[in-house]
Order: C-alpha cells, then structure tokens, then sequence
C-alpha cells in the first residue's frame, strides 16, 4: 500500500513550488522530506523528480502520484473531520460549494432554518476550489454543488431548486431601458460588467453574443453584487443579470435579452448519498424563495 507522507509532500510542493516550504508545512526538516522521497523511490524502483537546475521536475511517475495526491488526500481529510465530528457526538456536517455568486443571499436564507432544524450537523460553505465546483463534488471537497450550469456526469445527480431568467441591467436613464428587449448589437458600444467567471461559462456570451458573432465595447468584472448594480445605476456600465436581484434595486431596470435566456439554480450532488440531513438541506432549499 502507498504510504501517505510521500504524497502529501509532492502535493505541498506543488502548492508551495519549494522543497523547503514543503517541509515548513509539514513540519519536517527538508532532510527528512529528502529521505522520505528517496525511501519510496528505492521502494517502487521509480523516480518521482528530476533536478531541472535549482528546481524539481515531476517524472511521469511523479505526476501520477501527484494527481493522485489530489484526488485522495482530501477525502482522507475530510474523514478526519467526520471522525472527530462522530467523537464530539455530532451527527454528521454538509460542505456546501457555490458556483452562483448572486445566490449568497438566497443561501443564507436556507442556511438559517437548517442549522435550527439539525442542531447536531456541522455546516460549511465555500466558493474556492482548486479544480472548480464539479470537480470539487466529484472528489468530495464539497457534499452539495450550488449551481446555474448543471453539468451531467457519472456519479452525480442534480435537483432543480428555482427558475429564473438572465435580463441586461441598464440605469433608468439608459437609452436600452426604454427597449422591451435587446439584440447582439445593442452591446457593441457597452462596458459589460460580470462576475469573474471564464467567458465560456457566462450566458450572455455563449447563447447571446457568441452566436451573433458580436462583442461589447468593454468587458470588465466585479466581485460583488452591491457594486455591480451601483455601476449600473450611475450609467457606466450594463450587466448580465438574474432578475430577482434587481427586485428593489434603486435605479436600475431589467430589459429582456433577445428572446429571454431562462435559466435554473441547482443543487448538485454525488449519488447514493443519502444522509437525512442531506436530504432535509434539499428539501429546505426547494421550499426557500428567490
């Protein structure tokens, strides 16, 4: 069986690019990091590095060990976590990953009678991911995948929880508020605003835009809601976006695009996991309005 430390210390140099911080992190001396690696080397009869002039280069055997590193050691991390949940007499704890930067709110508003309703279950929400959310759930980082671009894949299944659909934010003074819906055009001589997500997963692009063969003026983004529709408002900029955040937004009105780009929030997860409170956090999501 492969021993854990050789691949926890290729996964910390790949995060650091340093044998040395590797060590630090591990709190073993760079020598012992050393003999660790050259142990499992003479073990399996293969070289995990090569000496690139100051740096380490991973031989094919090395890359293996470090993907497996990847996949493997978190599950281990979290089973350390659901042990010393089970010790400390809770019943269990949900890792929720976000992939709707909008849904903060929305989430919040789930969260807070879940935590009332299973007092005992840990919960967790992030938005990093090194390999992005579907990764994350296929490798168990996270148990739920909050998301507008459900992507099939084995092992995974998806429940709808809310529909909505994508319209262009404008200022109420802008020239396109007095439109009953836009087309590609129209955006040629706007500064588009979005979250930071890669252009190939952004609606207004890939079913709008794309195919039209058009472009914005401008393309920039922003990480906050508050600031996207503050930019909005004051007319410097338009902005992709679901419709239920500009309910009470002052000064800014939704205008259809093209023919209306329906969309739907879901919860991913990995199937034949069957937790209650897995099963009561979905159930909770779908009876939570937008």
């Amino acid at each position: 069986m492969i021993d854990i430390q050789p691949l926890a210390i290729l996964r910390e140099i790949d995060r650091t690019g340093s044998l040395t911080l590797a060590a630090e992190k591990l709190f073993l001396t760079q020598s012992a990091v050393s003999h660790a690696m050259r142990r499992f080397e003479d073990r399996y009869g293969v070289k995990v590095w090569e000496r690139d002039g100051h740096k380490l280069r991973l031989t094919l055997a090395g890359q293996y060990l470090l993907g497996l590193a990847q996949r493997v050691l978190p599950q281990l991390e979290h089973g350390a976590i659901v042990l010393e949940d089970y010790a400390r007499g809770r019943r269990g704890a949900i890792r929720v990953g976000m992939e709707c930067h909008p849904c903060q709110d929305w989430l919040m508003r789930v969260v807070d009678p879940f935590l009332a309703a299973w007092p005992t279950v840990d919960l967790d929400v992030t938005t990093a991911f090194q390999f992005g959310g579907l990764a994350a759930l296929a490798g168990h980082e996270i148990d739920i995948l909050v998301t507008p671009d459900p992507i099939e894949r084995a092992g995974l299944e998806y429940e709808p929880v809310f529909d909505y659909e994508l319209v262009l934010a404008v200022a109420e003074t802008h020239p396109l508020a007095q439109k009953t819906h836009i087309v590609p055009a129209d955006l040629a001589g706007e500064t588009l605003i979005t979250y930071p997500v890669p252009r190939e997963r952004l609606d207004i692009y890939t079913r709008f835009l794309i195919p039209a063969h058009a472009e914005p003026r401008r393309h920039r983004t922003v990480e906050t809601t508050d600031l996207m529709l503050r930019l909005v408002a004051s007319g410097r900029a338009v902005s992709a976006t679901p419709d239920w955040l500009l309910r009470g937004a002052k000064g800014v009105r939704g205008v259809r695009i093209g023919g209306g780009i329906a969309k739907s929030i879901h919860l991913g997860r990995r199937t034949g996991v069957a937790a209650p409170y897995l099963e009561g956090f979905i159930a909770l999501a779908k009876t939570v309005a937008i």
